[in-house]
């Protein structure tokens, strides 16, 4: 058998699940489970010309194809609709659309795989509130205009605690144990955060704002992408451990990144670009459901399903004098199609794009030089109910103070009236420890029960009764899980560069062109790129 044929024969076992796998921790119990991920073994066909250089099998004519069905994806294809566009078709490599919002389930409760709330909406955000209005998040507004937030959605008591010194402690900034010099510096950095938030530059604009583009351009604040946020701490003489520990949290969490690597302007915008009211919640409430944005992502396509074909991988884009014809390969029957549109939205990371306009030296080279990528794994672990050290109780949200990972998200949180035996806690860990590249490696050779020890290892200090009450694993590995906003690329050139147009006719939106990789950014993408197309 040639490679070509094996390749395409072994498409439909590559889509299925990762095989059910079991390990046995402490020499006794044994904890079931898989490693899962987005399909990265179809997605690696756009490196094999054996694919690529198939003739096609069939001829599909379009008005617009939109490649990717993340947010950004169905944002523009959500848009295109709203206008009375119907001549589209959204392509998706995976089954179900959501890209880094995908969501999985078992018995006892839906769960991310991805992210898992949203903060409230800035007030600003038309478009975006309209879209939360639609999907019943928002159910309507006061007499001062502010939002009402549907009281389902919003997260339950108690939010967040944080394990620290033996001890969980309410909220998850560091508290308990900490000498009083480190508190009054985390007191300080607060307050000059709360001062980045309402600032606004020479040019009238917002210091820190989203969309990212909607920020000032006034250099007192576009000097902060220079530097690293940790390198910004130290010369503002933020010391504390606490802090730091913090921070550096905040931008794991946020971005995927160590806060030595990630811009002082991005790590300020964590504090500082977030805005929203409500009429009902505090401003530091946040929106969120069992299975996290994946629900938001259900919302999304319900009105926008029949134009979306999913198992459909796109091999590569080539624009003609008439518009643009893209290659794909419908994965369940094999089939190479050729699709000939007038316009396209790549809604797909420029990683990808580098494959898909291969041509395109020069291009894939500033990706391969600017785009940083760091991998992701997220853990939804089925068990029964840990024993709790002293101290706040089991919160959505619980982290573990200098904890190798970002603690876990109760997913059964959110189910009201849940008295089950058993709970989902999904756990984060950003790879962050090494160079991006290094870091997927090491993760294409862990073992099922590499990815359980290391948890273990994580969690065993606030939950000694780990080994016996863990039943199951379901283990999610993203090789590039979110861009890195490292120095230089909010405001540098390049990210400017490729979110320009091809041709009048390749239009591009994911939230890797804002280099903050959070939902209202892929949103703000998809719209974009869509209002392009509806223009041209």
């Amino acid at each position: 058998m040639n490679r070509k044929k094996f390749i395409l024969e072994s498409l439909a076992l590559s889509a299925m699940p990762g095989l059910l796998q079991q390990c046995r921790m402490a020499g006794k119990h044994v904890i079931r489970g898989q490693i899962s991920g987005a399909n990265s073994t179809i997605g690696h066909l756009l490196r094999d010309p054996a694919v690529t250089g198939r003739k096609p099998d069939e001829i599909i004519e379009t008005g617009t194809l939109v490649v990717g069905g993340g947010v950004s994806g169905l944002s523009a294809a959500r848009r295109l609709l709203q206008q009375g566009r119907k001549d589209f078709i959204l392509i998706e490599l995976d089954k179900q659309p959501g890209g880094n919002a995908a969501c999985g389930s078992n018995e006892v409760s839906a769960y991310p795989y991805g992210a898992h709330y949203i903060p409230l909406p800035n007030n600003e955000l038309t478009e975006y509130l309209q879209f939360l209005e639609e999907c019943g998040v928002i159910t309507g507004y006061d007499a001062e205009g502010l939002p009402l937030i549907n009281e389902l959605y919003l997260c339950f008591d108690p939010q967040e605690r944080l394990y620290i010194h033996g001890y969980w402690q309410e909220g998850i900034i560091p508290a308990f144990g900490l000498p009083d010099s480190e508190l009054q510096q985390i007191k300080r950095f607060l307050a000059e955060m709360d001062g980045f938030r309402k600032a606004k530059g020479a040019d009238g604009k917002e210091a820190f704002s989203i969309p990212v583009d909607s920020s000032s351009n006034d250099e007192q604040f576009l000097q902060l992408d220079r530097i690293s946020m940790h390198d910004w701490l130290l010369q503002n003489n933020y010391n504390a451990p606490g802090l730091h520990w913090y921070i550096n949290y905040c931008c794991r969490d946020d971005f995927g990144t160590d806060y030595r690597q990630a811009s002082a302007w991005a790590g300020i915008h964590y504090f500082a670009g977030r805005k929203g009211l409500a009429a009902n919640a505090a401003p530091q409430s946040v929106i969120t459901w069992p299975e996290g944005n994946g629900w938001l992502v259900q919302q999304m396509q319900k009105k926008i399903a029949p134009y979306i074909l999913p198992g459909t991988v796109a091999l590569n884009v080539d624009t003609t004098g008439e518009g643009v014809t893209v290659k794909v390969l419908e994965v369940a029957t094999k089939k190479i199609k050729a699709i000939h549109a007038k316009t396209c939205i790549l809604a797909t990371p420029q990683f990808v794009n580098s494959r898909l306009l291969a041509a395109d030296d020069a291009r894939k080279k500033t990706i391969a030089d600017h785009f940083v990528y760091q991998p992701w794994m997220v853990a939804n672990i089925t068990s029964r109910k840990l024993t709790e050290r002293s101290g706040a109780g089991l919160s959505w949200d619980n982290v573990l103070y200098k904890g190798r990972g970002l603690g876990y998200v109760e997913a059964t949180h959110q189910l009201i009236g849940y008295q089950g035996p058993k709970q989902v806690l999904t756990y984060y860990l950003p790879l962050t420890e090494k160079k991006a590249a290094e870091e997927r490696t090491a993760a294409q050779k862990r073992s099922f029960e590499d990815w359980v020890s290391l948890i273990r290892e994580d969690l065993l200090a606030a939950h000694p009764d780990f080994d016996e009450m863990i039943d199951e694993v379901d283990v999610w590995v993203w090789g590039h899980g979110m861009i890195s906003p490292q120095r230089n690329f909010i405001h540098g050139a390049v990210r400017k560069q490729m979110q320009q147009p091809l041709a009048g006719k390749v239009y591009f939106a994911h939230s890797d062109l804002s280099g903050i990789s959070v939902f209202e950014e892929a949103f703000y993408q998809g719209l974009k790129a869509a209002d392009a197309v509806l223009q041209a």
